[in-house]
């Protein structure tokens, strides 16, 4: 089955252009949802995380607490290596393992940080949702109301805009309406659905 991996820098619209997939019912695999669901309450996962850092991490119903885990790895790289290191490989065979039980003809993969977890190479082609910077810090504040140097700090964490560009097969400018947006995500669609024929 012909995988796409679908990322985009932080407010480039990536999961708007999910959606629109899924209007057309392809299946779409959310490693964001994944990456929550194997840290639900009692799961290996969270019990590991616990034994690691204690049960500050851990809320009263057993649930992440996710802004002091934060607060932590992010302010140690050895941390955040450990916890990578522990939830990556998890969540790597559960994206294969609904790969494998996908039944459309194309499947796509959700992926924020595809590049930085290395994830492009479960994929065959990478479809990058893309607009200019200066439109990806005013979007995300108003959207979040942040202040632009928040933005600016997740946006130094990801890879840069012109990495994303160059290792792109395929390119969706959402710089401009929504009605641009539907189309350009048709256009891909037939393109996809053509190639998964021959895949």
């Amino acid at each position: 089955m012909l995988k796409i991996g679908l990322t985009g820098g932080i407010g480039s619209g990536k999961s708007t252009v999910a959606n629109l997939f899924r209007l057309k019912n392809v299946e779409v695999i959310d490693a964001d949802k994944i990456a929550r669901d194997v840290v639900e309450p009692g799961s290996p996962a969270i019990h590991e995380i616990a034994q690691k850092f204690g049960p500050k991490v851990i809320n009263t119903d057993g649930s992440l607490n996710r802004a002091e885990l934060r607060e932590i790895v992010f302010a140690d790289e050895q941390q955040l290596h450990w916890l990578n290191g522990c939830l990556h490989p998890i969540i790597r065979k559960e994206i294969l393992n609904q790969v494998d039980n996908a039944t459309g003809v194309y499947v796509i993969l959700d992926v924020p940080l595809l590049f930085e977890n290395k994830l492009n190479e479960m994929t065959d082609r990478v479809l990058i949702v893309d607009l200019p910077e200066a439109m990806q810090v005013a979007r995300v504040t108003e959207r979040d109301k942040v202040t632009e140097e928040n933005v600016k700090d997740i946006m130094a964490r990801q890879v840069s805009r012109e990495y994303r560009l160059s290792h792109a097969d395929d390119i969706i400018d959402n710089s401009g309406s929504i009605e641009n947006l539907k189309k350009q995500v048709n256009e891909m669609h037939q393109k996809y659905r053509a190639l998964a024929e021959n895949w």
